[in-house]
């Protein structure tokens, strides 16, 4: 009984990155199970439809024999879930139980896909080449390059050498190249991408602007320099254009109060350094205005971690540029164990008047520190882009609650507006039919509320009929 139960809270729950609900197997089926094996597993329910209600499924002896043996033919590698037979209110249903995989990626009729929300998303050929080196434990910045040991940047090695003297997390030896043998810089005598990004010449930019408007740019610099070195350039460039006010105490000694933590934004920008998409010839750009900073880098999030597990503070970490993280852990910038936005949400605790955003945009991801006079703003921690609070759980209802309580400024929307704008956060490529049919109202009706809410400014859809809606400030009665 307690299982049935189970099953039937999973069913509640509806569909999400880790469950699916169909009402027969079909070749759809095969897709999820593939998804769930590229990202973080899942459990498919068969005799169950998308409206959370028990169909139940017809069986015979050989069902779940014909099934896996579909599964193993159209699957490769070949996968073998596991199945279960239930009878709930007396209709037989049951469940598929994926692992992910350990050697990705796992292909459908040689194509590949992984989950994102509750769906299943097709991906591109510079996706599937990052899971395999994920799954094989490698990296981009571990490929050789042709750069000589001589050809590095000497005040940056220098610089190095010190740095982590100081934080004693290395010792590093009289010979350059045998401590960059023992920490992966120089593999098989060849010097690494990740040695030419940290200390050698590269392409690669931090491109810093400060803004007056979105049009009018007033400053502006491009670094260049070895990675060890650009993060403190470009700090330097972001001080001189944020605010600081001084506060001077009783002994007649002066305390600063920068914009923002000075912490914190190094925190954000080292995470963009780090796990930038290298193949991805994009710079890391920084927007300073005068109530926002905005940092964004190319490179999705990795391995189905999701912005909903960065709001957390149990995410399993995950390292597009495992050197890079190595170094800078070091230097004693970073944590390579997935603590730095739990550390950004303690430094930003104290600062009320500091709201922080976290999106996923099209393959890029970008963050945002902002003052409390910018409206329309979430409050620090909350990851924009994803399910909040109720949400998370895929219940429309609940999802309401939770997806506005946190959120601040924007227009005051109708209680079907809430229930369209959650529909979105959940699947940002939701159609506005699927939207109909899951809200049961007919088409019309619900392109007249996307209208309302693209007007006030609620909601902006962004690219065509392949592109995806973006969520820009909420407010309920």
């Amino acid at each position: 009984m307690e299982t049935i139960d189970k099953i039937k809270d999973l069913i509640f729950q509806g569909e999400s990155e880790i469950l699916e609900l169909k009402s027969s197997f079909t070749k759809d089926v095969i897709l999820t199970i593939v998804a769930f094996s590229n990202t973080k597993g899942g459990t498919i329910i068969i005799g169950c439809n998308d409206k959370r209600e028990i169909t139940g499924v017809d069986l015979s002896d050989e069902s779940i024999q014909k099934w896996t043996n579909e599964i193993k033919q159209n699957t490769e590698p070949a996968v073998f879930p596991s199945f279960e037979v239930f009878k709930v209110d007396g209709k037989s249903i049951v469940t598929i139980i994926v692992d992910e995989f350990p050697i990705k990626p796992v292909s459908y009729r040689n194509r590949f896909y992984c989950r994102r929300q509750n769906s299943n998303h097709l991906l591109s050929t510079d996706e599937i080449v990052e899971l395999r080196f994920i799954s094989l434990n490698y990296s981009f910045d571990s490929f050789p390059v042709p750069d000589k040991i001589d050809q590095l940047d000497k005040g940056a090695l220098a610089y190095f050498k010190k740095i982590v003297s100081q934080t004693g997390r290395y010792n590093p030896g009289a010979d350059l190249k045998t401590d960059f043998e023992k920490l992966g810089l120089i593999t098989h005598s060849k010097l690494t991408r990740a040695t030419q990004l940290l200390f050698g010449t590269h392409h690669t930019a931090i491109h810093i602007g400060r803004f007056k408007a979105e049009d009018t740019i007033i400053d502006d610099l491009i670094i260049r320099s070895p990675l060890i070195l650009a993060v403190d350039e470009a700090m330097n460039f972001i001080k001189r254009n944020i605010s600081i006010s001084y506060e001077f105490t009783g002994e007649l000694k002066r305390t600063e109060h920068w914009q923002y933590p000075l912490q914190a934004i190094r925190e954000l920008l080292l995470n963009a350094v780090v796990h930038k998409d290298y193949t991805n010839p994009t710079d890391v750009i920084v927007k300073i205005f005068d109530d926002r900073i905005e940092i964004s880098n190319p490179g999705r999030l990795i391995n189905g971690l999701t912005l909903a597990d960065l709001g957390t503070d149990h995410y399993q970490p995950r390292h597009r540029n495992k050197l890079l993280a190595e170094i800078f852990y070091l230097t004693g910038d970073i944590e390579k164990y997935g603590t730095g936005f739990i550390r950004l949400r303690k430094l930003l605790s104290d600062s009320s008047d500091i709201n922080f955003q976290i999106l996923d945009i099209n393959g890029f991801i970008k963050v945002i520190l902002s003052t409390s006079k910018s409206e329309g703003r979430t409050p620090i921690g909350t990851p924009i882009g994803t399910p909040i609070g109720g949400a998370i759980g895929g219940q429309i209802g609940g999802a309401i609650g939770g997806a506005i309580g946190g959120a601040i400024g924007g227009a005051i929307l109708t209680e079907r507006q809430l229930e369209i704008v959650a529909l979105m956060k959940e699947n940002n490529q939701i159609t506005y039919r699927k939207i109909a049919k899951v809200l049961k109202i007919n088409d019309s009706a619900v392109l007249k509320h996307i209208k309302a809410l693209k007007l006030n400014g609620t909601i902006e859809r962004i690219g065509g009929t392949r592109g995806y809606w973006l969520i820009k400030t909420i407010r309920s009665d």
